[in-house]
């Protein structure tokens, strides 16, 4: 029998800096990110971003959003608790490390589609 592989790269160090609302994520490959609270929020892996039917929620508002509380889930990722209330994301550590990897693209879309819808980052 096997042992179940763990994701590489791992998470070294976790820190959210408050003030600045930034999640600073390092990883075993030395790589780190930081990543804003409202990009986590508007990224994630919850069904009320992801859809119940594979199409990509917008959600908007969320410029002052603040990251209240992180939840260890097992050793394969952590759950962000959000000031707006929003506690369903379960960030993966693949996750994490691809929402770090493709932030500018991923960025760049949201504001786009903002723009496209006529929406806004302001509550």
């Amino acid at each position: 029998m096997s042992k179940q592989k763990f994701y590489d790269p791992w998470p070294s160090d976790i820190t959210y800096e408050r003030p600045d609302r930034i999640l600073v994520i390092k990883f075993t490959t030395g790589e780190e990110f930081s990543l804003p609270a409202e990009y986590l929020r508007v990224e994630s892996p919850s069904a009320e971003v992801v859809g119940h039917n594979g199409k990509k929620n917008i959600v908007y508002g969320r410029k002052y959003v603040g990251i209240t509380s992180i939840e260890e889930v097992g050793n394969y990722a952590i759950r962000l608790i959000f000031d707006d209330l929003h506690d369903t994301g379960i960030y993966t550590w693949e996750t994490l490390y691809e929402l770090g990897q493709k932030y500018n693209e991923n960025w760049r879309r949201y504001i786009s589609e903002l723009s496209n819808r006529g929406l806004s980052r302001e509550p």
